[in-house]
């Protein structure tokens, strides 16, 4: 990484464009419910959401592989090592097309057994199967879709993967609401229309990327040299899976620890639900700051560490904290300035309304704790050091979130659940950062490519 601007500057001008495309992606995600739920209703919201815990899966397969491409594209690029970068990439792109080749055959004949096996309601079940047909066939381009984004960040790029989500959103936003009603002359496709639509869009922007990357000649461009790498290189790939399936183990055991938790609120009644899910509405909006600063922390630690200049890591760490308590921390004052006003755009309720708002300031600060043990585990993931701070972020899931909501929850009712959250926080930030300071700070930091 070599740019004459301040630390901190480099960093907005690489997060900010990571954090659109986030805000992007979550719209796209609401607004393609809205319209199932207006235009045909709420069944189809239903079938939709069956499948989700599935799709939740191959995506964390999916992040995790672009978080161990991202940093060996990273190392490579800081060492200046062009043709290598497109050798990993090349690498991780056949494995990822290869899962969804896989994933694509075995959905095809498969998946109304999978829709039994996870307890689809009998009414919405053809609807739901045919859904989660669609988007596992369309799956190896998903996969590169999302794979891409994360390789063109390795080499520094933040903005192409902006644009190419917003041409992916466009059309889906289009095809999504012209298959539900027949517009143009096309047909009725039902609950399949939202999944189609995804299909397409990723389709689509695939073509648009390639031709956009050859057009720029940019370093990631498919050329000679990238074809050549789209090969099942062993030494690279293990490398990549070194990094990528800590992570995904971590994300599919924070996903299963929720569920825990959604279960405990569950318990409350509908009114605990209700409010469960406008808070985390909130929280994942407020979290986009934290989530992009600890992203920019890994790639910058990589390049760094690719170029020879370990001596600038404590740098990117101390900028990444400071950014995020001041950007991080802006959202949280304005959360906590117009809670009432954010909680009322998704309940009408007063009572439900007033719960809604006591959780949210009771867990909204804690964000910014969140953030800063993802600057620590993020830039320790740079040199491939994931083993210790999966575990310990898993230990801080396991040992003390579920077991703090529940004992929390039995004592004080459901305000019990949520002070399990910044409990966690706070100890995922004192566990990585001590790890950080006491042992991983001490290491001799080299390059893994």
């Amino acid at each position: 990484m070599t740019t004459p601007r301040p630390l901190w500057q480099a960093y907005i001008a690489f997060l900010m464009p990571m954090m659109l495309s986030n805000i992007l992606q979550a719209l796209f995600g609401t607004i393609n419910n809205i319209y199932l739920g207006q235009m045909i209703g709420v069944d189809a919201l239903a079938a939709v959401s069956g499948f989700f815990p599935v799709m939740f899966f191959f995506i964390a397969f999916i992040i995790g592989l672009g978080s161990g491409s991202s940093v060996l594209i990273g190392q490579a690029w800081g060492a200046g090592e062009r043709d290598k970068v497109k050798t990993i990439a090349g690498t991780t792109l056949t494995v990822a097309l290869l899962g969804g080749v896989v994933i694509a055959v075995l959905g095809g004949f498969f998946t109304r057994d999978l829709m039994i096996a996870l307890a689809t309601p009998p009414n919405v079940l053809d609807a739901a199967t045919s859904y989660a047909r669609i988007m596992m066939i369309a799956m190896p381009a998903t996969f590169a879709f999302l794979l891409a984004a994360s390789m063109m960040r390795g080499v520094g790029d933040s903005v192409t993967p902006l644009f190419a989500l917003a041409v992916s959103t466009v059309i889906g936003l289009i095809v999504t609401p012209s298959l539900i009603q027949g517009w143009f002359g096309l047909p009725k496709l039902g609950v399949a229309s939202a999944a189609v639509a995804a299909a397409v869009s990723s389709v689509v922007t695939l073509i648009w990327l390639v031709i956009h990357l050859r057009w720029k000649k940019h370093a990631l461009a498919p050329d000679a040299t990238f074809v050549r790498g789209m090969r099942l290189n062993g030494s690279l790939l293990r490398k990549v899976l070194r990094i990528g399936l800590p992570t995904a183990v971590q994300l599919v055991v924070m996903s299963l620890a929720e569920l825990v938790l959604l279960g405990l609120v569950n318990g409350f009644g509908s009114d605990a639900t209700a409010a469960y899910g406008a808070v985390n509405q909130v929280l994942s909006y407020v979290q986009f700051p934290a989530i992009s600063i600890a992203i920019t922390a890994s790639i910058f630690a990589a390049q760094a560490i690719g170029a020879g200049h370990v001596d600038r890591l404590g740098a990117i760490v101390r900028t990444g904290l400071w950014l995020n308590l001041f950007m991080t921390g802006a959202l949280v004052i304005l959360g906590y300035l117009l809670s009432r006003l954010i909680i009322g755009l998704f309940i009408t309720r007063t009572e439900v309304l007033d719960l809604a708002q006591s959780l949210l300031h009771i867990v909204l600060w804690s964000t910014i704790a969140f953030g800063m043990s993802g600057v620590f585990s993020a830039t320790m993931r740079a040199s491939g050091t994931v083993l210790i701070p999966m575990l310990l972020s898993i230990f801080a899931i396991i040992a003390i979130e579920v077991p703090v909501a529940v004992w929390l929850s039995r004592a004080i009712g459901v305000k019990g659940v949520w002070i399990a959250y910044p409990v966690t926080f706070c100890a995922m930030m004192l566990l990585q950062m001590a790890f950080y300071l006491l042992v991983w700070r001490k290491k001799a930091i080299r390059r893994m490519v």
